[in-house]
Parts: structure tokens; sequence; C-alpha cells
């Protein structure tokens, strides 16, 4: 029995032994594992901290760029109020020089209107306000044209086309800030 118990005693330890080399490679499994998750969760950490950076900076960039956009863009168009209000007296003096070049008796106060009209236009004109180009017999086209009525055509090939231009229209830069006024052939 002696013998029984030794043997008993002897695999017990065995088991005991291999129990606590089982548990102790579990147990270093799991610290892997924990340490493995405390670095990816570290490393998953910082991939959002990097992502927010990324799209802070991103959004910034974009920020910057609008903004300067819209600065260049308002010092093209700042004079756009002056020049609205001065082509009333463009109008004024286009239909002043019609009038005049019937008289023959005023032909020095014609040219001195003349010589006035063209300073004030080249000073505009180096603002950046440029004459949009209509012609009579020109296509109507709604986007280009303000109608501001319409005739029977004299021709058929007149139909749908500018007869006559009322008043001219104006580009400051790229911006149209009075669209010509036109007569159109129905």
């Amino acid at each position: 029995m002696s013998q029984d118990k030794e043997e008993n005693n002897v695999v017990e330890e065995q088991v005991n032994t291999a129990q606590n080399e089982a548990e102790t490679i579990e147990t270093e499994a799991v610290e892997e594992e924990i340490e493995l998750s405390v670095e990816e969760k570290l490393q998953a950490e910082v991939d959002q901290e990097k992502d927010k950076f990324l799209r802070l900076f991103a959004e910034f960039e974009n920020y910057k760029k609008r903004t300067s956009k819209e600065r260049i863009e308002l010092f093209k168009t700042a004079s756009q109020d002056v020049m609205v209000s001065m082509l009333p007296v463009l109008d004024d003096f286009e239909r002043a020089l019609t009038h005049i070049e019937d008289d023959k008796e005023a032909e020095e106060l014609r040219k001195g209107v003349v010589l006035i009209y063209q300073k004030l236009l080249k000073a505009l004109e180096q603002k950046g306000l440029l004459a949009i180009d209509v012609r009579a017999g020109d296509t109507f086209n709604a986007d280009n044209h303000e109608a501001i009525t319409q005739i029977p055509a004299p021709t058929d090939d007149m139909k749908g086309k500018v007869i006559d231009v009322i008043e001219k229209g104006y580009k400051l830069g790229d911006k149209v800030i009075r669209f010509p006024k036109v007569v159109i052939g129905q």
C-alpha cells in the first residue's frame, strides 16, 4: 500500500506539475495577448489621431483656398457699385454724341464732349469695365441679352435675332453687371 501511495503521490505531483506548466503557458499567452492588445489599442488610437489631424489639416487648407479666392473676387468686383452708378453717365454721353454729330455749328463742343467721353471710358476700362458687343442681326440669347420688346421681323431671316440695341451691356472682369437691352424680331 505504501507503494501505491507513493505511486499516487508521484502521479499527483506529475499531474500538478503538468497543470502548473499548462497554467504558466496560458498565463504567458494571456499576458502576450494583453500586451499585443494594448499595443494594438495604442496603434489604433495613434491612427485615429493621425486621421483627425489629416482631416483637420485638409479642412484648414480648403478654408485658406476659399478665403483667398473670395478675397481675390472681392478685389475684382470691389468697384462694381461705382461702375454701375457710372453706366448712366456713359449712356448720357453716348446720347449726347449722337445728337451733337447732327449739329455742324457745334463742332468744337462735339470735340470737347468726345474727349471727355473717351477719357471717362478709358479710365473705366482700366478698372476692368468692358462693353458687351451686340449688333443688329446677332442671334438672341436669353442668357446674354435682356429683351425689352418684340416687333415683327422685317425679313424672315431676322426672326429670333436682335433688331436693335436699346442700351449697351457691360462686364466688370468676367461678371456681367448690366445685360444689353435689345429689341428682337418675332
